[in-house]
């Protein structure tokens, strides 16, 4: 029997509620089908989802089940930036997880679609599709199409501080500003956002070919129906997510994000999806395989192109293609084949020609978006995992969109405690090349674990600094992120450690090919390894753990409970 009808048995109210929503009494007995969305008037990313909820509705009404209608609407990383708004995004994710824990524990249904786009709107729904196991479908919400001159979101930190410089006029700023997003859709970059909907399929839980799609198209609408059809399907099949997701399937799709020069913060929500499943990623596991698996897709802000070339270049399962020795072709997905058998479907039935259809039209090759194994645009993929006496339990770097003079080098500790500080210091000329600026107290437990967008794209924008400056924090870095940033040291300045016992003067030393982050000198002068060790343990036992910034609310709750940034920063 359905889960849906056994409930109706325990709670007779029910049929009497949902006839009061306007239910026929012969939908009571149908299957149920929870339809899950991030839909709000809070960012472009979710303000066109109503449009794909109606279709996932329609599709499930067709194929005889009866949908219904959730939302929980995520925040804008974007508009977050600046101010302290920016501390709730990572908690969001937890919330919004949550939120939907609620909605399928409280009234059980039978199966769900689940839509999103963006930064944590994605990754919460992934988590709760693990959390709650029931039969389960993403729609990936798509990208919204580039401005005037291949005009993109993540280009406007850096006209901001050209501008901040008067480098260029206000009313240049000013139509930056009001181009950057010309329709609905995630941001046109290979960010946070990007990511996930690509983790998404690449994990098995999206229709093959759907992730990442312009949001614009009229395909991605006869998708989400196709999905809210399938959502059946899958009640036919009993297909869980539990038996999706499984060490190979996180195995694949970290293999695909180091094709892509996938975002930093994957590193925080892949392992704390697969901790939903008591999966243990390690952030090991990601710099193990990016040491493998080439860099190939010229998409930014690693490459050049705008985030809707990468549908018309294939998706998902064109980089799939060209990585295909690598994978796990055996790995079960959302259609009950494995992912061998649905990227052998796609090349029968036309896919790839409608992707390159929309090449033509603009008249760039395949080749120029989606480069092969053979010639990568790098022969790593874009993330590495450094470990030292700096960040015993590692921190991440993003080193495909770092200048090579910085793989290796010793720079000098500049020690700010917030990040307005740091900015301010970047923006009047006191940073020099040669410096190392440390923002810390802005991990999980410190602040929520805010991005340091500006400041990065202050650095990146900056000629004297975007090749001789690092950015290291226990915070983190928007996915649009260029140029030396280190984020998520671990342990976090709160927490003790080291990188709350850095103080000006400092010598870092920085290797990147070798994996390593470490506090090599004092006040200038190198000192050996032991003569360090003393000297921190001389600082620990100075060190006063501030208070808690935040003691109650959502970040009250979530600073508590968070775990470390290489844990991935959920709440335990």
């Amino acid at each position: 029997m359905l889960k849906s009808q056994e409930i109706r048995k325990k709670a007779p109210e029910m049929d009497s509620l949902r006839i009061g929503m306007g239910w026929k009494v012969e939908e009571l007995s149908q299957p149920q089908i929870i339809i899950e969305s991030t839909f709000g008037h809070s960012h472009p990313g979710s303000a066109h989802l109503d449009v794909l909820v109606e279709e996932a509705y329609q599709g499930v009404m067709e194929r005889g089940g009866k949908p219904a209608k959730f939302f929980a609407t995520d925040i804008c990383d974007g508009q977050a930036q600046g101010h302290d708004g920016m501390n709730y995004s990572l908690a969001s994710r937890e919330y919004i997880a949550n939120m939907i824990e609620i909605h399928i524990g409280a009234t059980p249904y039978d199966a769900g679609v689940f839509i999103a786009s963006c930064d944590k709107g994605m990754p919460a729904h992934l988590k709760a599709i693990a959390r709650m196991d029931i039969p389960s479908i993403v729609v990936p919400g798509g990208t919204m199409k580039a401005g005037p001159n291949m005009l993109t979101l993540e280009q406007i930190g850096t006209y901001s501080a050209r501008f901040e410089r008067k480098e260029i006029t206000e009313e240049e700023f000013t139509h930056f500003k009001h181009n950057a997003c010309p329709s609905c859709g995630a941001c046109s970059f290979m960010g946070t956002a990007a990511t996930m909907q690509i983790m998404a399929e690449a994990l098995g839980l999206a229709l093959p070919g759907t992730a990442f799609m312009p949001a614009t198209a009229e395909e991605l609408k006869g998708l989400a129906r196709k999905a809210g059809e399938h959502a059946l399907k899958l009640v036919e099949m009993d297909l869980k997510p539990s038996q999706i997701l499984t060490k190979k399937a996180f195995e694949n799709a970290i293999m695909v994000h180091a094709a892509i020069a996938g975002s930093s913060n994957s590193l925080l929500h892949v392992p704390a999806i697969a901790h939903e499943l008591g999966i243990e990623i390690k952030p090991e596991m990601f710099d193990e395989i990016h040491r493998r698996i080439p860099y190939i897709l010229n998409i930014r802000p690693s490459g050049f192109y705008p985030g809707e070339y990468f549908w018309y270049a294939g998706g998902v399962p064109g980089v799939m293609e060209e990585i295909r020795e690598y994978l796990h072709l055996d790995a079960i997905t959302i259609t009950g084949k494995t992912l061998g058998e649905n990227l052998d479907e796609l090349k029968k039935n036309g896919y790839y020609d409608t992707c390159y259809q929309y090449l033509t039209d603009k008249g760039v090759r395949k080749e120029d978006i989606l480069k092969t194994v053979k010639d990568p645009i790098q022969s790593q993929g874009a993330i590495a995992v450094l470990k030292g006496n700096l960040a015993p339990e590692g921190a991440v770097v993003k080193h495909s969109a770092i200048a090579k003079e910085m793989l290796q080098a010793t720079l000098e500790a500049r020690v700010f405690d917030s990040e307005e500080e740091a900015m301010e210091a970047v923006l009047t000329k006191e940073i020099k090349p040669g410096d190392a600026v440390f923002i810390r107290y802005e991990g999980p437990k410190g602040s929520g674990m805010p991005e340091m967008f500006y400041t990065t794209e202050a650095i990146a924008s900056d000629p004297e600094l975007i090749s001789t400056t690092a950015l290291i924090t226990d915070g983190r870095f928007s996915g649009a992120t260029r140029g030396p940033a280190i984020g998520h040291v671990s342990p976090e300045a709160s927490e003790g450690g080291p990188i709350a016992l850095v103080e000006e003067g400092d010598l870092i030393g920085l290797d990147i090919p070798n994996r390593s982050i470490d506090i090599i000198g004092v006040k200038g002068e190198e000192k050996s390894q032991k003569e360090i060790e003393k000297v921190l343990a001389e600082r620990k036992a100075k060190w006063v753990q501030p208070q808690p910034k935040y003691t109650k609310g959502a970040l009250g709750i979530y600073t508590k409970l968070a775990v470390s940034p290489m844990k991935g920063g959920y709440m335990e």
